[in-house]
């Protein structure tokens, strides 16, 4: 079967993030408000300090035909300041605010700075001076006014535009900060730090420890946190009333320093209605680059389920003799109604059969289809009045460490990942794990008798559980293959390993991360996995490939946790930027950005219709999303630790959430979607009106006595089975 190919290949469609109009100043998506203490008529400031670098680094190694044609191309005049080298001092490098207000620029000032930086010692080239996104911008003892202003602004206008506007506070102070500390102000930058830190919102506490560590230029360098601020635009979204007002104020005060920062290193998303409220902002508020961009979930998904195959399903020796007495089958019928009349015909939100190349079906596949189905039948209708059991694993003596379970989809295996780079599978049905003959074995059996797939296996080695030996370190992923004949394992050792449950022995290592490798999870179709690890990439490949088809790269932090949806078309991934994005696998894309957690995301699940998500991090809260419309539509609050595992009941109607606080909750997932007003899905404001009915929705709290719940796992029947590591 052909696999899809190659690496991230070009597409026709339209991507999703669109470049950034510049017809606004503060990098907002409207283009009909005018722009703020613009430098020069249709250039953002950046724009003009990258073109005088260039143009300054053309015609210091003597490259002239270029500057001549970049002079042209710019509509720049021959006797331009910037073409004549000036070495200026640094008359611009004080940064008065209102140096670069002027209608038009001041180009000569720009370049003086440029001039004035490299002449105090700086050993980059001018163009690495000037694109540096912390260069001295204004003056050191002003940072603090500047900010104090901004704030007293703020609180003084109106309560619906307070809310709004305090977005600023945050991404502002880290900015003005990390500038300070850049340009060797560390006196200054500590008590600027001291002075506003307290102000900040609660659930930036963690970001603030590590920014509180940067008090030298030194410490800087290759620091990941600084990186994702340089290379990021902070996001925030505010009504056009909200951001008139801030217009008007900086417009008033000439603020240069305020309006740099704001120009270079923040993303005004503009939206028109109603401002929203503190509650609404604070609940898709938290991710490291600020909200999502509305334009970045707005791309089509295609979330519907695929066509099932058409299987005969043979009658059982019961549905024999009610067909016998009646003349009719009777259990036939609902048996096919139960796997749902949908897979009749082909669901218009579901992608083509044909849109990514998916693995044939083999007779073992069909006849599990078959056994699929008459567990179907028999399957609990769980509900509100009608709650599941569940079964707890409890892993005892485990000192090597648990850290991933997994269960395979029949329930009849469960794999345990470990610390001491053991993976361990263990048989839950009396059904005791063996493995194949060896080869001269093999020979001497007939290989046209019915219960060949029986003799092949030694009896010799029939036993409870099997011990997989290959990680040199911590195992941190673990994922059945839906056939139950293969079974993956990411590790701290930056390898993905696919083991066969035939023969318990490692077929493959998947190298490609070059750190290690959090989570991998397995296609519900078979033959695609996927992990994420501390690389910040989560990458698609197939069992036969070495090499990863695709890379999905986006996330600014380590990505956590993985999940294929249903329908295999797309994954979804949670990271340690406490935001989740949707990926389509045909081309790579990233179709949807989630902002609300508070927290590194550590538990993903889809319902079984495809049309949600739900997802769980270390701030306790668990969030459903709808995938279509790309927004955040409930937010479950009851725990008190990180959220672990995630699972919808196999009809969608309870979810399951479990904890590191020792304790199972079951929701009400049914009522949280259907309680919803699809009116509400408004593209303009891109939000909506969180209900706060956790309670209501909260069907049960089942305790363990000293056990984090680690993995969950609905069996066909819709037993709820629950697993960890017993900590005495």
């Amino acid at each position: 079967m052909a696999a899809v190919q190659g690496g991230l290949a070009d597409t026709n469609e339209e991507k999703d993030i669109k470049t950034e109009p510049s017809s606004d100043g503060f990098g907002n998506n409207n283009a009909n408000d005018g722009r703020v203490l613009s430098t020069s008529p249709g250039s953002s400031a950046s724009d003009q300090q990258t073109l005088l670098a260039v143009l300054q680094f053309l015609r210091k190694n003597k490259l002239t035909e270029s500057v001549e044609i970049l002079r042209r191309e710019a509509g720049l005049p021959e006797d331009s300041p910037e073409l004549k080298g000036s070495d200026s001092s640094g008359a611009g490098s004080g940064g008065a605010a209102g140096s670069g207000d002027k209608e038009g620029g001041d180009a000569s000032s720009l370049l003086s700075r440029t001039s004035s930086v490299t002449a105090a010692g700086e050993d980059q080239p001018d163009v690495n001076v000037v694109l540096s996104a912390y260069n001295q911008q204004g003056d050191p003892p002003l940072y603090q006014v500047y900010y104090s202003g901004l704030k007293k602004f703020i609180e003084s206008v109106l309560d619906c535009h307070r809310a709004e506007l305090s977005q600023l506070f945050y991404p502002l102070f880290v900015h003005m900060y990390l500038e300070l500390v850049y340009n060797n102000h560390e006196s200054e930058a500590k008590a600027f730090f001291e002075k506003f830190s307290g102000d900040q919102e609660c659930y930036y506490e963690d970001d603030l420890r590590v920014l509180s560590s940067l008090s030298k230029r030194e410490h800087m360098r290759g620091n990941e946190t600084l990186m994702d601020f340089r290379t990021s635009k902070f996001v925030l979204r505010i009504s056009r009333d909200s951001y008139q007002l801030l217009k008007r104020h900086l417009q008033e005060r000439q603020n240069n320093q305020i309006w740099n920062i704001i120009q270079e290193h923040l993303y005004i998303d503009i939206f028109d209605g109603m401002p929203r409220s503190k509650g609404q902002i604070d609940a898709m508020s938290g991710s490291l680059a600020g909200e999502g961009k509305r334009e970045a979930n707005k791309a089509k998904v295609y979330y519907g389920l695929l066509k099932e195959p058409e299987i005969e399903l043979p009658l059982d020796d019961e549905d024999e003799e009610a067909e016998n007495e009646e003349g009719k089958p009777k259990k036939k019928k609902p048996k096919k109604d139960s796997m749902g009349s949908k897979s009749k015909k082909q669901d218009p939100n579901a992608p083509s059969q044909t849109r990514i190349p998916l693995p044939e079906l083999k007779d073992s596949d069909k006849l599990d289809k078959i056994m699929y189905m008459k567990e179907a039948t028999k399957r609990i209708r769980l509900g509100p009045d009608n709650l599941p059991s569940i079964c707890f694993y409890s892993f005892l003596n485990a000192y090597q460490g648990l850290t991933a379970v997994d269960f395979t989809d029949d329930s009849s295996l469960i794999a345990g990942g470990f610390a001491d780079s053991t993976v361990r599978v263990w048989s839950v049905t009396p059904k005791k794990l063996r493995k194949v003959k060896s080869a001269a074995d093999l020979n001497l059996i007939d290989k046209e008798s019915d219960d060949v797939l029986e003799r092949i296996m030694d009896e010799k080695t029939a036993s409870e559980s099997k011990i997989l030996y290959g990680h040199s370190g911590p195992v941190y992923g673990i994922s059945f293959s839906p056939d139950r004949n293969y079974l993956l394992s990411s590790s701290e050792d930056g390898t993905v390993r696919l083991w066969s449950l035939q023969t318990f022995t490692c077929l493959v290592g998947y190298k490609g991360h070059n750190y290690p490798v959090w989570d991998t999870h397995f296609s519900p179709h078979g033959y695609y996995f996927v992990s994420g690890g501390h690389d910040r990439v989560a990458r698609l490949w197939a069992t036969d490939h070495y090499q990863p088809l695709r890379m999905f790269s986006g996330h600014l932090a380590d990505v956590t946790c993985t999940r294929f949806h249903p329908n295999s078309n797309y994954v979804a991934t949670g990271s340690s930027d406490r935001t989740i994005r949707l990926w389509d696998v045909l081309n790579g894309n990233c179709v949807r950005i989630f902002t609300g957690h508070k927290g590194p995301i550590h538990a993903l699940a889809f319902s079984p219709n495809g049309k949600f998500l739900a997802s769980g991090a270390t701030d306790g809260r668990v969030l459903l999303w709808d995938i279509g419309h790309g927004l955040m539509i409930g937010e479950l609050k009851g725990h008190t630790d990180t959220i672990y595992s995630l699972r919808f009941s196999r009809d969608g109607e309870i979810l399951a959430s479990g904890s590191m606080d020792n304790t199972v909750r079951l929701w009400d997932a049914m009522k949280a979607f259907d309680d919803l007003e699809t009116d509400d899905f408004t593209a303009a404001t891109g939000h909506v009106h969180l209900q706060d009915n956790s309670q209501e929705l909260l069907l049960g709290t089942y305790m363990s006595k000293s056990t984090p719940v680690i993995h969950l796992h609905f069996t066909r029947r819709n037993l709820l089975l629950a697993t960890g590591a017993y900590n005495p």
